[in-house]
């Protein structure tokens, strides 16, 4: 049997599929006008590469903090709709919005962390009082106003998420893996929320690990692992891996700042 070191590969002879290009894409964070611009830059790519295969994996936390979450969904639903070779994986707080519309928690990562924007995309703003004043009745008043606000096919589309792909020399995934566990054996909860076992891991892994979730000022790319979360939301800064055979690149599209 192999062992990791002996199936472990370095960023700099990483390659994606022959004939293929891929682009993996930081947290978006409620920031549909990044997300569109870098969509458009691909597009301009692709448009130049004819005949190219590719995909697009997006690597979650498509919600909170940032002004619009629900039209980030309503762009990826439709980027998918219109070819399936836009992959969205899960994030964390993506589970996240799932849960409090399941539980309506006042406590946890929703509420606490950016859910009151998300609300207030998709008109209400009950949950701005009620995470102001504590729990009790205007809590649950917004949460019941949230569940009422939520197409049924936002709710499909976080349901569907995918927690990571592979193509290539390459694993994407939103916050990354646990060391030493194989990659197909990886849990959810590492998945969505590592990070210090993950970010101080000095050694190479099966695969060049892509992810976001812990925000960094550029994207940083490592020997065995590329982080792609620039605080987008507040940076105004939206970054993504491209990768076409051996060739890698970052591609960074700018906006407004918050």
């Amino acid at each position: 049997m192999s062992t990791l070191t002996e199936t472990s590969i370095h960023y700099l002879d990483a390659r994606g599929p022959d004939g293929m290009r891929l682009y993996a894409i930081g947290d978006v964070h409620g920031r549909p006008d990044l997300l569109a611009a870098m969509h458009r830059r691909i597009e301009s790519e692709l448009e130049h590469a004819p005949g190219s295969d590719w995909r697009i994996v997006h690597l979650g936390d498509y919600v909170d903090r940032g002004p619009d979450s629900r039209s980030v969904i309503d762009f990826l639903i439709e980027a998918h709709k219109r070819d399936p070779r836009n992959i969205m994986l899960a994030g964390n707080h993506d589970i996240g919005m799932l849960e409090f519309l399941a539980d309506g928690e006042p406590d946890g990562l929703f509420m606490n962390y950016g859910g009151v924007q998300t609300a207030q995309s998709y008109g209400v703003n009950t949950l701005r009082d009620a995470h102001r004043d504590g729990k009790g009745e205007a809590m649950r008043r917004g949460h019941a106003a949230l569940v009422e606000a939520v197409p049924r096919s936002h709710l499909d589309f976080l349901q569907s998420l995918t927690l990571s792909v592979t193509f290539g020399d390459f694993f994407f995934c939103h916050a990354g893996i646990r060391p030493g566990v194989p990659l197909d054996l990886q849990n959810q909860q590492d998945l969505i929320w590592i990070r210090d076992a993950f970010h101080d891991h000095p050694g190479l892994f099966p695969k060049v690990i892509v992810h976001g979730h812990t925000p960094v000022a550029e994207a940083d790319v490592r020997a065995n692992r590329v982080n792609v979360d620039t605080l987008a939301w507040k940076s105004g800064t939206l970054s993504a891996l491209a990768v076409n055979g051996g060739d890698k690149r970052i591609l960074t599209v700018q906006g407004k700042a918050l």
